[in-house]
């Protein structure tokens, strides 16, 4: 049989390769100046761009998808190369998706700290940023799926049925997730709603770990595993089981990040069964990961590759087991809201996938420079610095998630809240924040000791360059089963068939959950006391949504008496059905504000956003003073955001719009007169006019400004319940 000569492209491994070094190192560093930010809330004290709450969704987008997202391409294009014996299917096209994508990060990171986020988690681009990210999948896919097409190896080895399911189950979720209404350049609303902008974005936020961050990495462990220790797969069998209950079972997952929410009960219950059904393909692909090691364990001993794959393997198994535990109510009851969901998320992000990502790197960059590794003594010190790293950071975090929601759910015997003040709490896991901060600092050093390796091996060894390969031309043979063919090995040589499949299996979760939460109406009943937001308000909210205010306080109160007594009435569904998008948060660094409307007078709430720990000792909330600037707030899009938030639904009549910009002075103007009641408040105001009269500068009255519209926004959350419940007694 005659042989055909070609290359393998290695210049495009190296470009995915270099990228996830570097913006690895940047995600993970500011991740640790958030980490910081628990200990130190000023330390970047009036620079708006450094915010916490613009900086979260900065951290998370640039470790799942630079970091994570440029070394599950690396991986792919190099094993897909090698197990289809060909060359990608264009040059041109694995170009365009390397430079797209990192044009992506770098809107990602210029449009995050500039406060445009659409303020859902894990999809919180803009939508131009949305169209490219879809446009740059697109051509992935293209190149991915052409490549198999001309392949000289007839099979789809297991790795490859991984990335197609990925590449479809992507595209799907981010589609449907992020189909929004544009306001402007840079602001849009989702088309959803509350509960099911709610379900729609969990059903997208799980799917996203499962199929950016877990899919695609055990594609690459089903291939770099057994390279790395010289064995076969531990059972093709398995892989088989492995694949399809789990890209079956996963995407009807979403809803358990929603338990005790106001999610319709049958949506929540089906979430929890499948997440418990999930376990069993999780760790079907974590046994046959280890077991691959069979027979040369003793070789993890001294081999840093397989270490970090052992590791990542191990994490996987914990995360993926915990996953399902977290979906039981009874445990979800005390996890959710708190530090326990941040361990929890980590030993997934720095254990499985940035352990599998240091793997393919120490085990790539010899092989492709065709040299040996500078140190294996610096990667060993890289896997114990970073396996201490991670568990000095998770640890104390499980450790502060059951401090917080215990100490949340106490009772005196009297009926009282032992921790009526919900910064009691805050002060209680100080330390554990210590020892995060320390734990990200080791695993951060073992990044930069990866950097230094790589640097070295690069320099004393050959330059990347594509690789030579020969392999015999695919012949063809039947379309149809051979005699005696099994159904799976047939479907093995058949990538659309395959494909098809794998897109029928994902779908079927989605639309049997999001379908008839939007269809039927009696899921989300209607409340008459809930009203629109003001033109004010709405303002405000916005205003929020950019400060990154979600990633630290929650709008959803739970069935639990302990919940009721801090907060007030549960949440219901109805209340939501104005919020595009929803804000129920997940996580409460600070407390729940769905009930906080006239709980403090405008003046409390002016200076705690000047200051907050003058007003709340012991607070670690940072100041918003850039809301306080002495320049208009912008409202020049406030009538193209009610018309876009009609069209959606919104019940805004055209006298509503018209009026918009005098109704919104009036209430500005009535808050303002509500600050005049602070002497502190005449005393500096007048002082600040002065200021500004000596630098000959136009001064804005405070009416005018961002503060008052955020007060407006704060003021009115919960009070629409707070009147209906107040009228039935």
């Amino acid at each position: 049989m005659e042989m055909q000569q070609f290359y393998y492209d290695n210049k495009i491994v190296k470009k995915f390769l270099y990228a996830t070094i570097v913006f690895g190192v940047v995600g993970m560093t500011v991740g640790l100046l958030l980490a910081i930010m628990f200990l130190f809330p000023n330390i970047t004290d009036g620079i708006p761009w450094l915010s916490f709450g613009r900086l979260r969704p900065l951290h998370t987008n640039a470790v799942i998808f630079a970091f994570v997202g440029n070394s599950m391409f690396a991986g792919i294009y190099y094993s897909l190369q090698r197990l289809l014996k060909a060359r990608m299917f264009s040059d041109f096209l694995s170009n365009l998706h390397f430079w797209g994508w990192q044009l992506i990060i770098v809107a990602a990171a210029i449009s995050l700290p500039m406060g445009y986020t659409s303020s859902k988690e894990y999809a919180e681009l803009e939508w131009p940023i949305d169209i490219a990210i879809a446009l740059i999948w697109v051509v992935f896919g293209i190149n991915m799926i052409g490549t198999i097409l001309r392949r000289r190896e007839r099979h789809l080895y297991v790795a490859i049925w991984f990335y197609l399911a990925t590449f479809v189950t992507v595209a799907v979720l981010h589609i449907f997730n992020s189909i929004e209404l544009p306001v402007s350049a840079m602001k849009s609303y989702s088309v959803y709603a509350g509960v099911q902008d709610a379900l729609v974005q969990w059903w997208y936020g799980h799917n996203a770990v499962a199929f950016f961050l877990t899919t695609p990495f055990l594609g690459l462990m089903y291939y770099f595993v057994p390279k790395a220790a010289n064995r076969p797969v531990y059972s093709y069998r398995l892989s088989i089981i492995h694949f399809w209950s789990l890209i079956f079972i996963y995407i009807w997952a979403g809803p358990h990040h929603l338990l005790y929410s106001a999610l319709p009960t049958w949506a929540q219950n089906l979430g929890v069964v499948f997440s418990i059904m999930l376990i069993a393909p999780s760790w079907g692909g974590m046994i046959n990961g280890l077991l691959t090691l069979r027979g040369v364990w003793d070789k993890v001993r001294v081999d840093p590759v397989l270490k970090f794959f052992v590791v990542a393997i191990t994490a996987y198994g914990m995360a993926t087991f915990e996953g399902p535990m977290l979906s039981l109510k009874n445990v979800n009851a005390i996890a959710h809201f708190t530090d326990w969901i941040i361990a929890h998320v980590h030993v997934g992000a720095l254990g499985w996938n940035g352990f599998m990502a240091f793997g393919m790197i120490y085990w790539l960059i010899p092989r492709m420079t065709k040299g040996q590794l500078y140190s294996t003594k610096l990667a060993n010190l890289h896997f114990w610095i970073g396996t201490l790293g991670i568990i000095i950071y998770t640890l104390p975090m499980y450790v502060a998630g059951f401090v917080q929601a215990s100490m949340w759910k106490q009772f005196n015997p009297d009926g009282t809240l032992t921790y009526g003040n919900f910064l009691e709490t805050v002060q209680q896991i100080i330390p554990m924040y210590w020892m995060r901060m320390i734990g990200g600092t080791m695993y951060i050093i073992g990044m930069f000791i990866l950097v230094y390796n790589v640097i070295k091996t690069v320099r004393a060894n050959a330059a990347i360059a594509d690789e030579l390969a020969e392999a015999p031309e695919l012949q063809k043979i039947s379309k149809s089963r051979i005699k005696g063919e099994k159904f799976h090995p047939w479907l093995e040589r058949k990538p659309i068939q395959l494909t098809i499949l794998a897109t029928v299996a994902i779908l079927i979760g989605g639309i049997i959950q999001i379908v008839p939460t939007i269809m039927v109406k009696s899921n989300i009943p209607t409340i008459a006391s809930v009203k629109p937001y003001s033109p004010l308000e709405l303002e405000g909210r916005d205003l929020y949504i950019r400060e990154g205010c979600v990633g630290c306080h929650s709008q959803m109160v739970r069935p639990f008496r302990s919940e009721v007594e801090r907060y007030g009435p549960q949440s219901k569904a109805g209340e939501f059905v104005y919020d595009h998008p929803f804000l129920w948060g997940s996580k409460r660094t600070g407390p729940d504000l769905l009930r906080v409307g006239q709980k403090y007078n405008d003046n409390w709430h002016f200076n705690h956003f000047w200051d907050p720990q003058s007003i709340s000792a012991g607070s670690i909330m940072p100041g918003y003073k850039w809301l306080f600037a002495n320049k208009p707030m912008d409202i020049s899009n406030l009538e193209n955001k009610m018309r876009v938030m009609q069209k959606l639904g919104v019940p805004y009549t055209e006298k509503d719009i018209a009026e918009a910009k005098n109704n919104l002075r009036k209430q500005a103007k009535t808050i303002e007169n509500n600050l005049h009641a602070d002497p502190d408040f005449v005393k500096s105001y007048e002082n600040s006019k002065k200021s500004a009269e000596a630098k000959g500068e136009k001064f804005v009255p405070m009416n005018e400004r961002e503060i008052v519209a955020l007060i407006a926004y704060i003021q009115r959350l919960g009070t629409d319940i707070k009147v209906k419940d107040h009228s039935k007694k």
